[in-house]
């Protein structure tokens, strides 16, 4: 797994940050080379969009042993003024569907990623 991604030219309707994330509701546990793989990013610019969620809010973690554990606060509300209102739940809903209908894999689990991003905060 080494080596820097494919660059992408152009524009995407998913940013970066929802990639990130949508990573982290998948797996609390990921590791930071495990999220840039899958999303085609760098492992420091994974580091960095960490960094821009848990600065606003979005994410925290915690340190056990070599690793972290990350929690995401499902209620917190999109930025974009267009998506007032809209909360981080319904944001991963949307991109878990999607991973599920693409996989095939129709797990109960990833269809409710309010569930998942919850069962941090019961842990933390």
């Amino acid at each position: 797994m080494g080596g820097v991604p494919e660059p992408h030219t152009g524009w995407t309707f998913v940013t970066n940050h929802a990639r990130v994330l949508a990573a982290i509701a998948d797996d609390h546990n990921v590791r930071i080379r495990d999220i840039a793989a899958h999303c085609r990013l760098t492992e420091r610019a994974v580091q960095k969009i960490i960094a821009d969620l848990e600065r606003d809010g979005y994410l925290s973690h915690t340190r056990e042993g070599r690793s972290n554990t990350y929690r995401i606060d499902p209620g917190k509300v999109l930025r974009h003024p267009a998506e007032a209102g809209l909360t981080v739940a319904s944001l991963l809903s949307l991109l878990v569907q999607d991973e599920v209908d693409r996989s095939g894999s129709g797990t109960p689990e990833a269809a409710a990623p309010e569930a998942r991003a919850g069962e941090a905060d019961s842990g933390a």
